[in-house]
């Protein structure tokens, strides 16, 4: 058994099985109303329903049963861009998430990771997560950082969370930007009345994102963008926002799509940080995916100036 604790912040209004999803995303919702009904979830104490609504300080504790099964290793080919001991980088491809949850195990990149027999960090205490650094969304390609060391695994994310790594986003975007740069500081939470996706609303958790024009088309803006900070969706619910979706974006996109993206135009470019062992400053980048590329040379005959 492990046991997981959480002090809600503030009164959030949220039931508990929600207000746990939100914070423990290694489990489902419908996970999370197991464990309640098992017993294995208390506050302050006490078990609760899973309507219970956790209200300031209240204090709960989870307890998580190990026999829920670990990831198991499968052969789904890897890019993989960078590697020595202590780290790898890897060059995610569109389709896969980051990591395997409850109900959904298998076709991640930590089951990739596992058939290659390396070494992987555990020092985030999840058997989920083995050696993932941080996550970027299933549809989205690019640039990720992995693990092999717990040492390794600190330094890189001490960096993400201090801001002194950068990440560093190529999307196409509908409409031209008025502005050639700028930042959008708004903040994000779950939206109020659909629990899966993410939103801009007041009281959210800070976020900001820096964008720069690269190139206007009569339609479309081809636009890097650099991440102040990690949420949920980030990019997509932001450009959304200022009135640009991310083309191809099926949750916070428009619904007609000329083309055939199988999600949204996202790729993680550019990544940048410190090397955790010899403190060399990388700096690496990946092209584009092919179809990002069709894509663009189907429209450059409306580039504008």
């Amino acid at each position: 058994m492990t046991e997981k604790r959480i002090v809600a912040g503030s009164n959030t209004g949220l039931r508990l099985d929600v207000f746990l999803s939100e914070n423990l995303g290694e489990l489902s919702r419908s996970g999370i109303k197991k464990l309640i009904s098992e017993g294995l979830v208390t506050v302050n104490g006490d078990t609760v329903q899973a309507s219970y609504i956790p209200k300031q300080r209240d204090e709960i504790h989870i307890i998580l049963n190990e026999e829920n099964p670990l990831p198991e290793p499968e052969d789904i080919p890897l890019d993989i861009v960078f590697e020595d001991d202590d780290l790898m980088v890897i060059n995610k491809q569109k389709g896969i998430t980051t990591h395997p949850a409850p109900g959904n195990m298998s076709g991640s990149l930590v089951n990739a990771l596992l058939y290659l027999g390396k070494p992987l960090s555990d020092s985030n205490g999840d058997p989920l997560r083995p050696g993932i650094v941080h996550r970027i969304d299933k549809d989205t390609t690019g640039l990720i950082l992995v693990a092999k060391t717990n040492e390794a695994h600190e330094a890189l994310q001490k960096q993400i969370q201090d801001k002194t790594a950068r990440r560093i986003y190529y999307a196409l975007c509908y409409d031209r930007f008025r502005d050639k740069e700028g930042t959008v500081d708004a903040p994000i939470g779950r939206h109020p009345k659909d629990r899966k996706k993410m939103a801009v609303i007041s009281g959210g958790r800070p976020a900001q994102t820096e964008y720069r024009v690269l190139r206007q088309y009569k339609e479309y803006t081809l636009v890097e963008l650099s991440l102040k900070t990690g949420r949920t969706h980030q990019i997509r619910v932001h450009m959304a926002y200022i009135g640009h979706p991310v083309v191809g974006d099926e949750v916070y996109g428009r619904k007609k799509n000329r083309f055939s993206t199988e999600g949204q135009m996202l790729h993680a470019k550019i990544i940048e940080f410190d090397h955790p062992s010899t403190g060399e400053h990388m700096v690496i980048e990946c092209p584009l995916p092919d179809y990002f590329e069709r894509i663009l040379d189907r429209i450059s005959g409306s580039e504008l100036e």
